[in-house]
């Protein structure tokens, strides 16, 4: 194996979801400020969590796994 393979970023394709079904969304708690990145069933109002938001970043982590672009709709 060469060194460049060793430290080459691998090129991921965004993950898939079902657009018609879910809707990007993050969930907020009022009383710690803890927020969670997820996608909301469209007709059941269920949030799924994917992962925890502690800075920006992870949430650009998260908009990039998955191809998200715009806002994101946050509820508490």
């Amino acid at each position: 194996m060469r060194i460049t393979e060793l430290f080459h970023k691998k090129v991921t394709e965004p993950l898939t979801y079902d657009h018609m079904r879910l809707v990007p969304a993050v969930r907020c708690s009022i009383c710690t400020g803890e927020e969670v990145a997820g996608f909301c069933d469209r007709h059941t109002g269920r949030f799924e969590e994917i992962t925890l938001i502690k800075t920006d970043a992870d949430l650009d982590a998260f908009r990039q796994k998955y191809g998200i672009q715009g806002e994101i709709r946050r509820f508490y």
